[in-house]
């Protein structure tokens, strides 16, 4: 067996992991620790369509009752 042991074919550069740390630590000091504008977005648009949408069964199981 002509391979080396302790280092495989596949494996990735060790260079290569630091793109991805400083691409990680501008994105940390972007959102300096608070979620993106898109996801308070969402989360407002979801919470009016879950409420519009409960109204909605709520009326229907009321007039559905009489």
């Amino acid at each position: 067996m002509s391979e080396n042991p302790t280092a495989p074919e596949n494996t990735v550069a060790p260079e290569s992991t630091s793109v991805t740390d400083n691409a990680a630590a501008v994105r940390k000091g972007k959102e300096n620790g608070r979620f993106p504008r898109g996801i308070w977005v969402r989360l407002f648009a979801y919470l009016i369509a879950g409420h519009v949408f409960a109204g909605f069964l709520y009326l229907l199981f009321e007039m559905g009752a009489k």
